[in-house]
């Protein structure tokens, strides 16, 4: 049996679930996100939401533990949100912001400007003397891991100085640099 397929997800106040035709719903007061399923039976009784499956087969064991997982993450959603920070690590990297709009000197003959989701907030923060800090907050983690994602692919981290941006807490693996 999946370990994390047969725990329970625990509704919090404010959230309602609903299951309808192979859909579940999550509302919540930061959004509503909808997810569909097969292979599994989703209930939702007394305050829990639980995922079972009708066989062993090799497939439904998969999505067992995944929908579980999505789930959990869609009910955190909408009652906590979901928040990324990147650093950009380098000389006269920038980050600034208007709306929806990102603007990223990257030092790139050009800035870059990003349109983000309306789901998506961003923040930039700015401080003299510390690397700027790009801040994404959203009620879906897929979408705010996606737009992480493409922001760091603008300008990885290399090994030898470390430069680019940058997950807030990720650890590099650095190399040494050329022994004359």
């Amino acid at each position: 049996m999946s370990r994390i397929g047969k725990n329970p997800v625990a509704i919090p106040g404010g959230v309602t679930v609903e299951v309808k035709d192979n859909v579940i719903t999550v509302k919540g007061k930061l959004g509503e996100l909808t997810q569909e399923f097969s292979g599994v039976e989703i209930k939702v009784e007394e305050g829990n939401v639980i995922v079972e499956r009708s066989s062993d087969k090799k497939d439904e064991r998969a999505k067992h533990g995944l929908y579980r997982a999505l789930i959990n993450n869609m009910v955190k959603g909408v009652s906590e949100g979901w928040t990324k920070q990147l650093e950009l690590v380098g000389v006269g990297y920038r980050a600034s912001n208007q709306g929806q709009k990102l603007d990223l000197a990257l030092g790139f003959s050009h800035n870059i400007i990003l349109d983000l989701a309306p789901e998506v907030k961003v923040e930039t923060i700015s401080e003299k003397g510390k690397n700027p800090i790009v801040k994404l907050t959203s009620h879906d983690k897929q979408l705010v891991g996606q737009v992480a994602a493409k922001i760091r692919s603008f300008r990885k981290p290399e090994p030898y100085k470390g430069k680019g941006i940058k997950f807030v807490g990720e650890e590099l693996r650095r190399k040494a640099g050329k022994s004359a």
